[in-house]
């Protein structure tokens, strides 16, 4: 018996790569909550209409890979680039676009879920997402991406237990105490969200960095009716 899959519970939780490796191969679907940002710019860049390959490194091979595909490349924030995993950055995103998404946290979960049917969920689109997976199957695996310090290990963060919450909270089915615990958190911040993601550690660094606007955007529960979902290796909107 598995004691850490939380099997016996149908809404399931758990961080980051190892928590995809738990749950994934025992839920009928998995969602990837990676607030700042991965997941923010899936939804604004598929509500352009763009297909997002997720990919996981940041270096000449996403530059090959990008190449392979006919797609635009988004470089981390800090690069002159138009596009960026910055969400500020692809709120002009050109419809239809493809577009590589390089990013070491949502996209390495995205890449590692198998054949689980996989969406990306955030604030944005909290109620949409947990609506369609309901539709998927009984047993849900949110996984909060977290971050990583500077040694390469995972740092939970806040803002992404707040998204896992705000998924959570319009999912039906038994709830793991895990998932439970990141419910009690979203409905703690729910009235006070922009201030628990600006003072979060990520949302200070962000801040720190030039990218407000990047949390602002972020912050905006519900706004979004869109569902991605990963097929054929991108995230694209799905046909509702």
């Amino acid at each position: 018996m598995n004691i850490y899959n939380q099997a016996e519970f149908e809404i399931r939780l758990e961080w980051g790569l190892r928590g995809v490796e738990e749950l994934a191969p025992v839920s009928d679907v998995v969602i990837i909550v990676d607030v700042l940002s991965f997941s923010t710019s899936v939804d604004i860049a598929v509500s352009r209409a763009a297909e997002v390959y997720p990919y996981r490194w940041k270096d000449e091979t996403a530059v090959e890979y990008a190449q392979s595909l006919n797609a635009v490349l988004a470089y981390g924030r800090d690069t002159q680039s138009v596009y960026s995993l910055s969400p500020s950055s692809l709120t002009n995103l050109p419809f239809n676009t493809k577009l590589v998404l390089p990013s070491p946290n949502g996209s390495t979960l995205s890449l590692a879920t198998g054949s689980t049917p996989t969406l990306a969920g955030c604030l944005r689109n909290a109620r949409a997402v947990a609506e369609y997976a309901s539709t998927v199957g009984n047993s849900v695996a949110v996984i909060p991406a977290g971050e990583r310090w500077a040694d390469q290990t995972l740092r939970p963060a806040v803002e992404d237990l707040i998204g896992a919450g705000a998924i959570i909270d319009h999912l039906n089915g038994t709830l793991s105490p895990e998932s439970k615990s990141a419910l009690a958190v979203f409905e703690l911040a729910e009235s006070q969200l922009l201030p628990w993601l600006q003072e979060s550690s990520s949302g200070k660094e962000l801040i720190a960095r030039g990218y407000e606007a990047d949390i602002h955007l972020a912050n905006e529960l519900n706004v979004s009716r869109q569902v991605p979902i990963l097929r054929n290796g991108a995230y694209q909107a799905l046909e509702r």
